[in-house]
């Protein structure tokens, strides 16, 4: 299992966003998986089709997460 965390700017505030993409799970795993990282992180966050947006700068820790569920994470 495969993906992609980069940090973003939000296009309306400008505060910084983490996007994880790639995930091809169905609807139900993403969405559990958005609950756990928005818990981890302590931050809102919202689901885009099959893209995970959390707000705040949590790429290390998000990386690290997703590490130890099995995916191969890329930058």
């Amino acid at each position: 299992m495969k993906a992609s965390i980069k940090e973003t700017r939000n296009p309306k505030t400008g505060k910084p966003v983490t996007v994880i993409t790639g995930i091809t799970h169905n609807p139900q795993v993403i969405e559990k998986l958005t609950r756990k990282l928005k818990g981890a992180c302590g931050a809102g966050g919202h689901i885009e089709g099959k893209t995970i947006i959390i707000q705040g700068s949590h790429t290390d820790k998000i990386s690290d997460m997703l590490a130890k569920d099995g995916y191969s994470v890329s930058s």
